[in-house]
């Protein structure tokens, strides 16, 4: 039984990050200095596997970050669906102006089922993400491709292995350090039995042994 292996990476620090500001798809910032100087850091200290092949969500963060820890791909593929959720009136700014916002709070509570003003319904932003995975997967078994990375944001990995990863963790489990992600495995005949994806490793290698308890 042939496995496939995809390695999701959440983006760099960007100055938004640094500044405490909620960056979604509705912003598209670079890299800063530090999250440059924290991806060469993380390729020094640790492993990050080297691919031929990387998806890449369209916002520059995360092309960036594909140039930047996966140098020699051939082929690196632009995703729509890769990108971050659009938090609508909440884009750029300050969580700490935000928790007096009556509105935010709303966001907050899965119960209230509250959309931002100009932003992305959460059922929608879901079903991209479980519409975008199973995608990547799809496309590196028709190609022949064994093993990808895959360059996005911290919400979207969250989503894909809230819904599809095993073991089953609530969303919370799969939140990223910027430059870190996952390595997931999946079989044809696994996919198309239970339609999940089995998640092996942190990505890089070491970086979790290295990390302080939390």
């Amino acid at each position: 039984m042939k496995n496939y292996r995809l390695y999701l990476v959440r983006h760099g620090i960007t100055q938004g990050n640094l500044d405490g500001i909620y960056v979604g798809g509705g912003t598209d910032e670079p890299l800063c200095e530090e999250g440059l100087a924290r991806l060469a850091q993380l390729r020094e200290l640790f492993v990050y596997p080297r691919v031929k092949t990387v998806f890449s969500s369209p916002l520059r963060r995360a092309v960036g970050t594909a140039e930047e820890l996966f140098p020699d791909a051939e082929n690196k593929i632009i995703l729509q669906d890769l990108r971050e959720a659009h938090f609508g009136e909440f884009e750029g700014r300050k969580l700490t102006e935000l928790v007096n916002d009556a509105n935010f709070r709303k966001w907050m509570d899965p119960a209230a089922h509250y959309t931002p003003k100009g932003g992305e319904n959460a059922k929608e932003f879901h079903s991209r993400c479980g519409r975008v995975l199973m995608g990547m997967f799809e496309y590196m078994m028709k190609a022949n491709i064994d093993e990808a990375a895959c360059v996005t944001h911290g919400g979207v990995i969250v989503s894909m292995l809230a819904q599809r990863g095993i073991p089953k963790y609530p969303p919370e489990h799969w939140m990223a350090d910027a430059g870190c992600g996952y390595e997931i495995h999946i079989s044809p005949e696994f996919w198309m039995r239970d339609g999940v994806a089995e998640v092996r490793e942190i990505i890089p290698y070491g970086y979790l042994d290295a990390k302080p308890a939390e």
